[in-house]
């Protein structure tokens, strides 16, 4: 149960990444809200996911990791935004480190 709640706080935060983007610096009003609500649903749902024993390192390798990648991903496919070489390596790295982390044990 607590990586279901860690997976929408995820979700919930790769949204509020988005809308911040969107919000063109808070002028936008209605994605303004969207931020907001976001990022407060994710820290509920990161509480939830931290209060039914999950590893507060584990948590937040996989938040930023997974998070990260999603957010590169929305940026070049929806937001124009370009990728090379360097950008993709490094993504690769968080990735890989999430689940070195994971299989270390963390997760458990």
């Amino acid at each position: 149960m607590a990586w279901l709640f860690l997976a929408g706080a995820i979700a919930a935060e790769i949204m509020a990444t988005t809308a911040l983007k969107l919000s063109d610096g808070f002028a936008h009003k209605g994605w303004s809200v969207l931020v907001v609500a976001g990022y407060a649903a994710a820290f509920l749902l990161l509480g939830q996911a931290l209060k039914l024993q999950m590893e507060v390192g584990t948590a937040y390798a996989v938040w930023s990791g997974v998070g990260t990648a999603a957010i590169a991903a929305i940026g070049v496919l929806f937001l124009g935004e370009t990728i090379n070489l360097v950008k993709a390596a490094g993504i690769a790295l968080i990735i890989g480190g999430v689940v070195v982390l994971n299989l270390a044990g963390g997760a458990h």
